[in-house]
């Protein structure tokens, strides 16, 4: 049997765009950087996918959707997952992270930053209502593991910011 090899770009960006993260449904696993590679070989598509913190309860409803979306387009898949290295906020792209902000949810900082306002109160989040910057922490916990619950001073609206991982 003859291995016949065609790269991500090429067919499997446009499905996996298409397959959002189902607990931040305006982001797509790809704006995500969940996605570490996607090949297809001999008509089968393998996934190696890699979860935003360990024991992430979403991976199994991403793979899921993954398969489901490349078994509509005819493609049978194996998805794998990957922990090493760990993911990382750095690879959420930009279009993801406009999206973030639209949607509500403050995007990550910088490292630095993020342990400035997470562990002493400095005020560099942007409020995504207003815009201000005049913003406290709440809880280090939001709706999710990976947010934290802040609350504009200006505006007095609370929301999620996605904190650095």
């Amino acid at each position: 049997m003859v291995s016949t090899e065609q790269n991500i770009d090429q067919i499997l960006i446009p499905i996996l765009e298409e397959v959002s993260d189902p607990e931040i449904p305006v982001l797509s696993i790809m704006d995500m950087g969940v996605v570490r590679s996607a090949l297809i070989i001999n008509n089968l598509v393998e996934v190696e996918i890699t979860p935003t913190y360990s024991g992430c309860p979403a991976m199994d409803v991403i793979g899921d959707d993954i398969k489901k979306a490349l078994k509509d387009a005819g493609y049978d898949s194996k998805i794998d997952l990957i922990l090493h290295p760990a993911w990382t906020t750095d690879w959420i792209t930009p279009k993801g992270r406009v999206a973030l902000e639209n949607y509500g949810i403050a995007p990550p900082l910088e490292a630095a930053n993020d342990k400035e306002v997470l562990l002493n109160g400095k005020r560099m989040v942007k409020c995504t209502n207003c815009g201000s910057q005049n913003t406290k922490l709440v809880s280090q916990f939001g709706s999710t593991a990976c947010k934290a619950l802040f609350k504009c001073e200006d505006c007095q609206e609370p929301f999620d910011y996605f904190k650095c991982l």
